[in-house]
């Protein structure tokens, strides 16, 4: 019997090869969509394998630009080193997913990655991320390269620098922002910001009757707050320090 965690990535690569189509929205009309996280945060892995795949259903995702930011609440320490919010193994994440979005520039492309990795992390199963490149018939070497050189880490201070030039600055994660506008804990009903703000003549089916009305007042999001001491989780399971440490020595070889 499939495990909970490939039948939820086979239901969502369904979807997503289903409505991802090249859109005949233009760029201008399109509503920018940023998520702004940390991959071991339980609110951003949530956010990323139970809310955002809903803008590849119903057309919602030809009016969207969506950008990922996999930096968080990290802080950049006086030797240059990252002190990750959930530890060592969020700050090799982090990375990993930086690099596959660069490796893959194309949504098409890095987000089924980035939603496989999460999806281990929201069924706490993170160490088996080399998974899933197989699930997704991708090839890992660019993205091992990057993790292992100092390309990763050149894309991580980059998301940084546009994380820390946040304005207002995030008080938490996941922060997410359409069109300029944080959500702060109501970023759950991201669809109906994104309808409200998108201004172009095609209708969108997703953005039909009751779902673009805004709802207040909900329950606060769960979500990881910036000044959270850094969690002493740091235990890393010997399967992810050598699985961390392989990656490493091919790219030095």
């Amino acid at each position: 019997m499939r495990s909970s965690f490939q039948r939820s990535v086979s239901i969502f690569l369904a979807f997503f090869l289903c409505f991802t189509q090249i859109s005949p929205i233009s760029c201008e009309q399109k509503v920018s969509l940023t998520l702004y996280y940390e991959t071991l945060c339980p609110g951003c892995s949530n956010f990323i394998v139970n809310y955002l795949p809903k803008i590849f259903k119903n057309g919602l995702i030809d009016v969207v630009d969506l950008k990922l930011v996999p930096w968080g609440n990290t802080k950049i320490q006086p030797n240059n080193t990252f002190k990750c919010q959930h530890g060592p193994a969020e700050c090799f994440l982090d990375t990993l997913e930086a690099c596959a979005i660069d490796a893959w520039p194309d949504l098409n492309e890095h987000f089924p990655f980035i939603y496989c990795v999460e999806s281990l992390v929201y069924h706490k199963n993170y160490t088996q991320w080399e998974t899933c490149f197989e699930k997704l018939n991708l090839k890992a070497k660019l993205v091992k390269d990057c993790v292992g050189s100092g390309r990763g880490k050149e894309l991580e201070l980059r998301y940084a620098a546009e994380t820390n030039a946040l304005q207002p600055p995030h008080k938490y994660v996941p922060w997410v922002v359409v069109d300029g506008q944080p959500l702060y804990d109501d970023y759950r009903d991201f669809i109906s910001y994104i309808c409200k703000a998108y201004k172009g003549t095609t209708p969108i089916p997703g953005c039909s009757s009751s779902v673009n009305v805004i709802k207040m007042g909900k329950k606060i999001s769960p979500f990881c707050l910036k000044q959270a001491a850094i969690s002493k989780l740091s235990t890393i399971s010997s399967t992810f320090t050598s699985s961390v440490n392989r990656v490493k020595l091919a790219a030095s070889a």
